[in-house]
Order: structure tokens, then C-alpha cells, then sequence
């Protein structure tokens, strides 16, 4: 068998003997957003009638007050699942109401439906929403091309601080949203903080050039 590497590099990866799919889509409905989070876990090999194939999939929409970042509604769909018993956990999950996905979303859903309280991919699903939506907000004014916008989700919202090294409080992250420069907007991947400074800095030039002439 090849190792890892091999197969990155030559691009050759074996049939897989498992594959899980989890696909987040968000959706803007006025003044909420609309999140439709799917979950599959699929064997390949299997021929799906003596042998199952679709092992999982499981639905988890929620709908999210803009203002307050607050669950305002839930739905639960099991469309495949192992054990009859299974769908018996989806109303569980309409505790998801209340919640507000900023700091501590996680901790909350793992307290509420983590191990035995609730269903591990459900919970796994609920999870990785919360996150999306922290996406949304800035692709959401980024897709308005308003500076203006992005920087008030961005600084007002204060979730990005210390979420990663780059966003470290200290960090180049907070250096260049404090230097004018928004996520979303413009190049992708951004420059680096060095790069902005060079530019900035021949701007200035340029315009002084300009005055003096």
C-alpha cells in the first residue's frame, strides 16, 4: 500500500471503505439567517441490499436572529439510520432553542445532547452550525461589497478574537481589521500584514508626489 504522501502527490487514492459527507449550506431570510446542515455516512463497497449501504443521513436545520445570534427555531429529519429507535432522539434537539451560537455554542450543545442525552451525529451536526453561521455574517456584507458593513460584523461582533493563532488578540489578524483592512473583500488569500504596510506606505507617497507637483 502506498503511504499518505504518495498518494497526495500522485493523486492516487484507494477505494475508500467508508466516506462521511457533511454538507452546510446558509441562507439569508431577512432579519434571520437559515441554516440547513446535512450529515451521510456511506460504504461504498456495500451493494445497499444484503449488505446497507447509507448508513446515515441525517438533517439539522435551525434559523438564526441576526441581531441577538439567538436559535430561534429547529428541525430534525433521519432519513437513514441504523435502528428503528433512532428518530426517537429528534425532538430532543428542539432544546437547540435559546441558544445563542457566539462563545460557549459548543460547550452548551455538548452539555445538552453530548453521549447518552441525544444522537453523536446530530450533536456533531449541531456543532459545526454554529460555526458556519460566524461565516455568514461576513460573506453575507462581503457579498454587498460594503466595507462599511463587514467592519461592524467584524468588530462589533468580537468573535474573532483569540478563535485562532492568526486572530490572537496581539496577533496580524487584529493588526490589519485595526489598519482598515476587511475580510472578504478584495484579494483572496489576503496579503500579508507587511504587504498592506509596503502598499499603504506607496500610496502615501504617491499622493505627497502629487500635492508637491
Amino acid at each position: 500500500m502506498k503511504d499518505p504522501v504518495t498518494w497526495l502527490i500522485e493523486g492516487l487514492e484507494p477505494d475508500p471503505v467508508h466516506v462521511r459527507t457533511v454538507e452546510i449550506r446558509v441562507f439569508e431570510d431577512g432579519a434571520s439567517f437559515e441554516v440547513n446542515g446535512r450529515l451521510r455516512d456511506e460504504r461504498p463497497w456495500a451493494d445497499g441490499e444484503a449488505k446497507p449501504r447509507n448508513i446515515h443521513d441525517m438533517e439539522l436545520r435551525i434559523k438564526v436572529e441576526r441581531a441577538t445570534l439567538t436559535i430561534t427555531a429547529v428541525a430534525t429529519i433521519m432519513h437513514a439510520f441504523p435502528h428503528a429507535e433512532c428518530p426517537s432522539i429528534e425532538a430532543a434537539f428542539d432544546g437547540l432553542v435559546g441558544l445563542s451560537i457566539a462563545r460557549g455554542y459548543t460547550r452548551a450543545v455538548q452539555e445538552r445532547f453530548g453521549r447518552e442525552a441525544g444522537c453523536s451525529h446530530l450533536e456533531f451536526l449541531a456543532r459545526s452550525l454554529g460555526p458556519a453561521v460566524i461565516q455568514a455574517m461576513p460573506s453575507s456584507a462581503s457579498r454587498q461589497a460594503d466595507a462599511e458593513a463587514v467592519g461592524r460584523v467584524v468588530n462589533g461582533g468580537g468573535w474573532l478574537k483569540n478563535t485562532c493563532h492568526f486572530w490572537a488578540e496581539d496577533g496580524i489578524g487584529m493588526t490589519k481589521l485595526a489598519e482598515g483592512w476587511r475580510p472578504g473583500l478584495g484579494e483572496y488569500p489576503a496579503p500579508s500584514l507587511v504587504e498592506l504596510r509596503s502598499r499603504r506606505a506607496a500610496a502615501e507617497n504617491d499622493s505627497a508626489a502629487g500635492h508637491d507637483d
